[in-house]
């Protein structure tokens, strides 16, 4: 579900009597393209206050629609939040400003596990900004069964047949039929992917919709029984609509992701966005970020003001093997093309 977010720039410039605490505030503008709901706007709305910067949060829904924007060129956004492998991809071709991520005070922030990871392993390109798994989520009011491996959504039983949705792009579907059949990630192996696409045209029947929007309205309101989502949109819709939904924990590995902040390459506002980074990074901050987003934090939150722990958001505190998606070569991206096309067609 796209979504803009326009909030008002102070105006304090003009007002007599506030030339001090203006001429503190930052000129111009910040424009952002995120994952839907992903930034609070809370913590947004503060930003502006403190520096006078005027924000405007756009939204996509997956990371093959921010490439194509990008690859347009001009996209007239001047943040950016990706995923991991996307963003090796976006290193890759030249799409992304080195913003000299380890001198700024946003990396201080980040947890050991997360600095210089192998898709910017110069550390120069990107600040993490959440991170999680994707699976799949059933609703309990609907389906009563087990939901510990893969085989309850890729080989669905009859109650769940015609009542399975899936996501409109391969990046997290296809790695997740590799887990269930124990094929490598980014397999440039022609026959194992025959293997993935059989497994998914045997479950099309099953799949009442490939779609990556409106995706919480789908499955909290039992539309479907079980849909392919993400680890902590399950337990926001779980928490904030109370709705009676699993996340799944297969046995076969989970797939893992992390988004990040990053700059496109020729973003008109710099400064301001390593500014934004910064601000989204410190220690208050990122944990209102935290509670409002609901996926986990590669930076460091104040433990005593989050909201969410192993007992009340199992979600995020996965009890299975997490394993990153990864950036393809051309021929293995060919192979999925190819299998995510003959699908749908």
């Amino acid at each position: 579900m796209s979504i803009k977010n326009r909030m008002q720039a102070l105006a304090g410039a003009c007002a007599l009597g506030l030339a001090l605490t203006v001429s503190a505030h930052a000129d111009g503008s910040l424009s952002i393209y995120a994952w839907a709901d992903s930034i609070a706007p809370d913590v947004v709305a503060k930003f502006e206050k403190e520096t006078g910067i005027k924000v405007t949060v756009d939204a996509f829904s997956s990371n093959e629609d921010l490439l194509t924007k990008l690859q347009a060129g001009s996209s007239g956004y001047d943040i950016v939040t990706p995923s991991q492998h996307f963003v090796k991809i976006m290193i890759d071709s030249g799409l992304l400003e080195d913003i000299g991520a380890t001198s700024m005070e946003a990396y201080q922030q980040i947890l050991p596990e997360w600095q210089k990871p192998w898709w910017d392993p110069t550390g120069n390109y990107s600040i993490p900004l959440a991170f999680g798994n994707a699976g799949y989520t059933v609703n309990r009011d609907i389906y009563k069964g087990p939901v510990d491996s893969w085989k309850t959504y890729f080989e669905p039983p009859a109650e769940l047949q015609g009542k399975i949705a899936s996501l409109a792009q391969p990046d997290e579907v296809i790695p997740a039929a590799q887990n269930y059949l124990g094929i490598e990630y980014c397999s440039e192996d022609p026959q194992k992917m025959k293997q993935v696409l059989d497994l998914l045209l045997a479950q099309k029947p099953s799949v009442a919709v490939y779609s990556s929007d409106n995706i919480e309205n789908r499955i909290g309101s039992g539309e479907v029984a079980a849909h392919f989502w993400w680890d902590g949109n399950t337990m926001r819709v779980r928490h904030n609509d109370k709705a009676n939904v699993e996340y799944a924990m297969p046995k076969e590995g989970l797939v893992g992701w992390l988004d990040s902040y990053v700059v496109p390459k020729g973003a008109a506002n710099i400064d301001n966005a390593k500014k934004f980074i910064n601000f989204m990074a410190s220690l208050e901050n990122a944990t209102d970020q935290y509670n409002y987003y609901g996926h986990s934090s590669p930076v460091k939150i104040d433990e005593t003001k989050a909201l969410y722990n192993k007992e009340n958001a199992p979600e995020l505190f996965p009890t299975v093997p997490v394993k990153m998606g990864q950036a393809c070569s051309p021929a293995a991206q060919e192979l999925v093309t190819k299998v995510w096309t003959q699908l749908l067609q």
